[in-house]
Protein backbone atom coordinates (compact mmCIF):
# COMPACT_ATOMS: atom_id res chain seq x y z
CA UNK A 1 0.00 0.00 0.00
CA UNK A 2 1.40 3.22 -1.02
CA UNK A 3 0.27 7.24 -1.17
CA UNK A 4 0.39 7.48 -5.59
CA UNK A 5 -1.89 9.47 -8.32
CA UNK A 6 -4.41 8.07 -10.72
CA UNK A 7 -2.88 6.28 -13.61
CA UNK A 8 -4.71 5.41 -17.23
CA UNK A 9 -4.06 1.52 -15.83
CA UNK A 10 -5.56 1.96 -12.55
CA UNK A 11 -9.00 0.88 -11.45
CA UNK A 12 -10.58 3.76 -8.90
CA UNK A 13 -12.70 2.48 -5.68
CA UNK A 14 -14.35 4.86 -3.18
CA UNK A 15 -15.15 3.62 0.16
CA UNK A 16 -15.68 5.36 3.28
CA UNK A 17 -14.36 8.44 2.13
CA UNK A 18 -11.49 6.55 1.43
CA UNK A 19 -10.04 6.44 -2.61
CA UNK A 20 -8.51 3.29 -3.48
CA UNK A 21 -6.11 2.66 -6.80
CA UNK A 22 -5.18 -0.56 -7.99
CA UNK A 23 -3.44 -1.97 -11.37
CA UNK A 24 -6.96 -2.84 -13.37
CA UNK A 25 -4.89 -6.30 -14.91
CA UNK A 26 -3.76 -7.25 -10.86
CA UNK A 27 -7.19 -6.21 -9.88
CA UNK A 28 -8.75 -8.85 -12.05
CA UNK A 29 -6.05 -11.38 -10.65
CA UNK A 30 -6.69 -10.71 -7.19
CA UNK A 31 -10.25 -10.19 -6.64
CA UNK A 32 -11.90 -9.51 -4.18
CA UNK A 33 -9.50 -7.62 -2.14
CA UNK A 34 -10.67 -6.97 1.32
CA UNK A 35 -9.40 -3.87 3.00
CA UNK A 36 -9.49 -3.51 6.98
CA UNK A 37 -7.91 -0.91 9.72
CA UNK A 38 -6.97 -3.40 13.09
CA UNK A 39 -5.82 -2.75 16.47
CA UNK A 40 -4.48 -5.39 17.57
CA UNK A 41 -1.93 -6.86 20.50
CA UNK A 42 1.29 -6.02 18.07
CA UNK A 43 -0.20 -2.55 17.35
CA UNK A 44 -2.57 -1.07 14.40
CA UNK A 45 -2.21 -0.84 11.37
CA UNK A 46 -4.09 -1.93 8.02
CA UNK A 47 -4.81 -5.82 7.29
CA UNK A 48 -5.06 -6.43 3.42
CA UNK A 49 -6.01 -9.83 1.63
CA UNK A 50 -7.04 -11.62 -1.72
CA UNK A 51 -7.30 -13.87 -3.76
CA UNK A 52 -3.71 -14.02 -5.03
CA UNK A 53 -1.52 -16.78 -3.92
CA UNK A 54 0.78 -16.30 -0.64
CA UNK A 55 4.07 -15.61 -2.06
CA UNK A 56 3.34 -13.98 -5.24
CA UNK A 57 2.76 -9.73 -4.84
CA UNK A 58 2.24 -7.44 -7.24
CA UNK A 59 5.10 -6.48 -8.38
CA UNK A 60 5.79 -2.87 -7.00
CA UNK A 61 6.73 -4.22 -3.48
CA UNK A 62 7.07 -7.52 -1.47
CA UNK A 63 4.22 -6.76 1.19
CA UNK A 64 1.01 -7.21 -1.13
Amino acid sequence: MALDEPAENDEIIKDNGVTYLIDKTLLEQAKPINVDFVDGPRGSGFSITSNLPKGESCGSCTSC
